[in-house]
């Protein structure tokens, strides 16, 4: 097929991680029909460049430098101050909430940094095309959220919100709501008139669903969110 018919796309890279970038920078300079319009290593140089050129794809990390912005609000200014680029995100953070935070920042693809590069062009391709990508053993995990969900407005109830994405019943929400204003599991077993044991239980349960291992990465969802 001549160029003439596939257009040539053009993609930007984020990646704070040195080796990281160049191995990406390396496998697309070799892909078919990809050129690299820039690599940066801190969302400013990303944002500079764009005043200038607007790539089809930006390909991005979600968990940059501990000096940079995090991932949902780079998403969110990218969506804002560039709602026609399109934005993978290629991350080793595949959990549950990480994946639902992106996509309703506004990311329009979402794959693991352990897949193959095959996917990764893939990916780039579907994103192009106005399709949403999302990894299929990532996508069992989550609802894949639909484009029009995604939009500038100001999500202010991160715990409904993000919580009611994942299917949990209604028990285990109510869990971690409480959780999340602070309560311990014992205080939350005698607000419900439940056991400790139980109100363990539906924790657990809620963060399986979630992709969560400890309370830390609970709050440091709801933190990354508002």
């Amino acid at each position: 097929m001549s160029d003439a018919l596939s257009p040539r796309l053009r993609v930007m890279l984020l990646e704070d991680h040195v080796l990281v970038r160049h191995a990406m920078e390396l496998l697309l300079k070799h892909e078919y029909g990809l050129d690299i319009a820039g690599s940066f290593c801190t969302p400013r140089q990303l944002f500079e460049a764009l005043k200038d050129d607007k790539p089809d794809v930006i390909v991005t990390d979600y968990a940059l430098g501990a000096t940079d912005t995090d991932g949902a609000k780079l998403l969110r200014s990218l969506h804002l101050q560039h709602p026609r680029v399109r934005v993978l995100v290629v991350s080793s953070h595949c959990n549950a909430p990480t994946i639902a935070l992106a996509m309703r920042a506004g990311a329009h693809g979402f794959i693991g940094k352990t897949q193959h590069d095959s996917e990764l062009y893939s990916a780039i391709r579907a994103v192009a095309a106005g399709r949403t990508y999302i990894s299929q053993h990532l996508a069992d995990v989550i609802d894949p959220i639909h484009p029009a969900k995604r939009s500038d407005e100001r999500v202010t109830d991160l715990d409904d919100e993000l919580l009611k994405s994942f299917k949990l019943s209604a028990r285990e929400h109510e869990v971690l709501r409480c959780m999340l204003d602070g309560m311990s599991i014992t205080a939350i077993a005698r607000k419900f008139s439940r056991s400790v044991t139980t109100i363990s239980a539906q924790k657990h349960s809620a963060f399986r669903k979630l992709g969560l291992r400890t309370n830390h990465e609970l709050f440091r969802v709801r933190y990354q969110w508002g």
